[in-house]
């Protein structure tokens, strides 16, 4: 079948659209008609014409990401400042503050290739890696998301736990936290939108009230030894780099069904201060707790045995049964970010191998569920070690990812959104073959690794610097990946 035939195939009703070539049977009719009564998502990966992108509420651009970044999520990782690298509450905001400030710049330039161009991150990105060679990046963002989402429901767990006072496991609130994100990422785009516009209203309540009941204990910092060195600022820098910048891999999927008429500067501003302001806020803060831990004996025990969700339960222990209430609201707050990312992992599902885009994207929300599950029940033990070592690695390939496509984007296609081919999207033969992509990828880690200061490996650059393997994977990879790209088109024309 050719390509345009195939297109006129999967043609949907405006909203809809089909993932089967072959006629609907009766009971695939009454499906369709449940999922349209509970208003799911059906449409999967096919880039959508303009006149489906109809969306005119631009504002829930914002609203959306502030969402997904106002939960206790970015405490956790505030908290790593002080923790694990030994910075004081100071020195630990300027880092916060700084690299949030750099790092959002790459998922607000990428959400705007959505409603410009109607394609999802990854099959935008086949436009650089190629019809089959994007499978890895796919991979690496399958693993990325998964990743996160195991770390928050076990955030999750561990205050459910902190609320009961051990008498419930933290295993039962990673499942609580699992199902509901199921719940709001199977209906997909139009329910994710209405339930991200709200979402953030009771976390920030929530949080505002732990501040202010915990103001006292809080305001008992203590200071470090001594000043910071260079490798403990950029370490740490690593590790809030790494909170941001995977967002870039999904930016566009957030932003697909908006008019392409809105300019792009409102989707980028809304986009990049939708992640900025609730990130900053909410890491200072995990900074200040980790700072004033030692000095509260009852925050310091209740950390000891849940970890985040204890320290907040401590926090929030003078308000008595409210204050437990809070706890639970905190530990709900993480839903805005796994339901948007339960949604991206279940387009990514669907872009990894051929046949998989014709598994309804609703599928791979409950696969997801299932497994995330039982790997954040094994991850509880040691979740500390567990979470530096994942963080460790995420903002390395998210940085070189981002360095292929903005060079695709600005140098090779001139910026212009037109230059994306709708019509070739699936065509093995017609997009680029991917070597200059994955070539680009790999000879950017020949100088990632050496700059890389992780606790099972410090390279020889990195002794000296501290981590600058993000920055490094950024510039290399885009610099490479031109002349290899150039090439390529030699030599196959595409």
């Amino acid at each position: 079948m050719s390509q345009a035939g195939a297109d006129k195939l999967h043609q949907p009703r405006p909203g809809t659209a089909s993932i089967v070539d072959s006629p609907p049977s009766p009971s695939a009719g009454l499906l369709h008609r449940i999922l349209r009564l509970g208003r799911v998502e059906q449409n999967g990966i096919r880039p959508l014409p303009p006149a489906e992108r109809r969306h005119t509420r631009f504002f829930n651009i914002f609203t959306v990401w502030f969402s997904i970044n106002s939960n206790i999520l970015g405490i956790t990782f505030g908290m790593l400042g002080p923790s694990l690298y030994g910075l004081g509450l100071r020195d630990s905001a300027l880092v916060i503050l700084f690299f949030c400030l750099l790092s959002t710049l790459a998922p607000a330039a990428l959400a705007i290739l959505g409603p410009k161009t109607g394609m999802r991150q990854m099959i935008q990105a086949r436009y650089s890696f190629g019809r089959y060679l994007v499978s890895i990046p796919v991979l690496l963002n399958l693993a990325t998301l998964t990743g996160f989402t195991v770390i928050i429901c076990v955030v999750g767990g561990q205050c459910i736990s902190a609320v009961s006072d051990g008498t419930l496991t933290p295993n039962l609130g990673i499942v609580i936290i699992a199902l509901l994100s199921l719940l709001v990422s199977f209906a997909g785009f139009t329910v994710l939108h209405i339930f991200e516009t709200y979402a953030f209203v009771a976390a920030l309540v929530s949080i505002a009230i732990a501040a202010g009941v915990g103001g006292d204990g809080l305001a008992k910092q203590s200071q470090p030894d001594q000043p910071p060195t260079a490798r403990q600022v950029l370490n740490f820098g690593m590790i809030v780099a790494s909170y941001q910048l995977p967002w870039a891999a999904i930016a566009s999927d957030l932003t697909t069904y908006f008019d392409p008429k809105v300019p792009s500067s409102r989707v980028f501003h809304y986009t990049y201060w939708g992640l900025l302001i609730p990130t900053v806020l909410l890491m200072t803060l995990g900074a200040a707790v980790a700072r004033a831990i030692p000095n509260n004996p009852d925050w310091e025990d209740r950390y000891g045995r849940n970890l985040v969700g204890g320290a907040l339960a401590g926090m929030l222990a003078p308000a008595g049964g409210f204050g437990k209430f809070v706890v639970v609201v905190l530990a709900l707050s993480l839903l805005g970010n796994t339901c948007g990312t339960f949604y991206a992992i279940s387009l990514n599902f669907q872009t990894l191998v051929p046949w998989l885009a014709r598994v309804p994207r609703y599928v791979f929300s409950i696969v997801t569920t299932a497994v995330v599950i039982p790997v954040a029940i094994a991850a509880v033990d040691n979740f500390l070690v567990n979470l530096e070592n994942f963080v460790a690695l995420i903002g390395y390939w998210s940085a070189a990812f981002v360095g292929i496509v903005a060079a695709e984007h600005l140098v090779f296609r001139r910026g212009r959104y037109d230059a994306y081919d709708h019509a070739v999207w699936n065509s093995a033969r017609r997009l680029p073959l991917g070597a200059a992509a994955l070539g680009a990828g790999v000879v950017c880690f020949g100088l990632v690794v050496p700059c890389m200061d992780q606790a099972w490996w410090t390279g020889p650059i990195a002794k000296t610097t501290g981590d600058i393997g993000f920055e490094v994977a950024f510039v290399v990879s885009a610099l490479t990946y031109v002349p290899l790209r150039h090439l390529e088109k030699r030599f196959t024309g595409r």
